[in-house]
């Protein structure tokens, strides 16, 4: 007894040792595989081999399901970001340093396995961890990938599976370079130049006048003066109803206004603005002192009527304001 009790205790360390080789063995002839294709395409079968114990490595494995039939858009559109991270982990880690392996198993070549596992969605990213060697770790199981916030990118599993890899190599995910973007870019600026180019002698004029410019200052402050930005943050009512089967126009309170109310008070702005401009600048322009004095009087008059009007609007927003012109009170 004590013979065969002194055997077997001998034959311990073989049996680790040959567990290790075999691991070591079984990662290199994934990882030759990864080189020249990579994630691996995987089966029933050969998932089994990969993800087996004892491993001394780590796997990454997308179980997926890319046919139309199945209708699984969010697998189609991780897709690219998977094999551009696989590919670009596995160029940047040819030695094998980090000890990782990315597969793929779709849905049609891995029934069995998406059966055995319960899965009942796709996709899902798997990541077992060594049970072997200096990176081992007592848990045998996968660590599972949250898809609940939708598509992920390549950047982002990089960084999730990296956390689970200290003290090994990390390669960066290195994207395409988009010459077709580029090609446009540049096509567009060269159009836009020469369009330029040809039109200034048409555009210089307008881009230079300084009434065109006066015109445009003047309709973006009356816009922002009357509220525009306010209805837009506060996404107020166009109009509201008064209670009495009515519609009102204008909101009570300063903090408060409808959308209509807001072009009322930017014409009523644009209109005051007008009349000042022409009696400041047009009006002393015209040579018969008749027609002067009548274009005096007629601006004066839509001066005050615009102003007596929107005197009676603040009194609306507010009940205890004090000032008021006829006609409007």
């Amino acid at each position: 007894m004590h013979f065969f009790r002194a055997l077997t205790v001998s034959l311990l360390p073989l049996g680790v040792i040959g567990a290790k080789k075999a691991s070591s063995d079984k990662f290199e002839q994934f990882h030759s595989q990864a080189l020249s294709s990579s994630p691996i395409k995987l089966e029933d079968t050969n998932y089994g081999q990969l993800t087996s114990t004892p491993r001394d490595y780590s796997v990454a494995v997308l179980l997926t399901a890319l046919e139309a039939r199945f209708g699984c858009q969010l697998c189609r559109d991780f897709q690219p970001e998977w094999e551009l991270l696989a590919r670009s982990w596995t160029r940047g880690d040819k030695k094998g340093e980090s000890r990782l392996v990315y597969g793929t198993l779709d849905f049609v070549d891995g029934k069995g396995t998406f059966q055995s596992l319960g899965l009942q969605t796709a996709p899902v990213l798997l990541f077992f961890q060594p049970t072997i060697g200096p990176h081992a770790v007592a848990e045998t199981g996968p660590i599972r990938y949250d898809f609940t916030n939708g598509p992920q990118s390549a950047e982002q599993v990089r960084a999730w599976i990296a956390r689970h890899l200290p003290d090994r190599p990390h390669p960066e995910v290195h994207r395409p370079v988009n010459y077709m973007l580029y090609i446009a870019l540049t096509t567009g600026f060269l159009g836009v130049i020469s369009f330029i180019s040809v039109a200034w002698p048409y555009i210089a004029p307008l881009v230079q006048n300084r009434n065109v410019w006066a015109a445009i200052s003047l309709i973006l402050i009356l816009l922002f003066t009357s509220g525009h930005m306010f209805n837009h943050i506060r996404k107020v009512p166009y109009v509201a109803g008064d209670g009495h089967g009515g519609v009102s126009y204008f909101a009570g309170g300063f903090s408060n206004q409808f959308g209509l109310e807001t072009q009322i008070i930017a014409a009523m702005y644009g209109l005051l603005s007008f009349a000042t401009i022409s009696l400041a600048l047009k009006v002393p322009r015209i040579s018969d002192p008749r027609t002067q004095q009548l274009a005096v009087v007629i601006w004066g008059g839509v001066i005050f009527l615009m102003y007596s009007f929107l005197l009676s609007i603040f009194r609306i927003k507010n009940g205890g304001y004090p000032f008021w012109l006829p006609p409007f009170s």
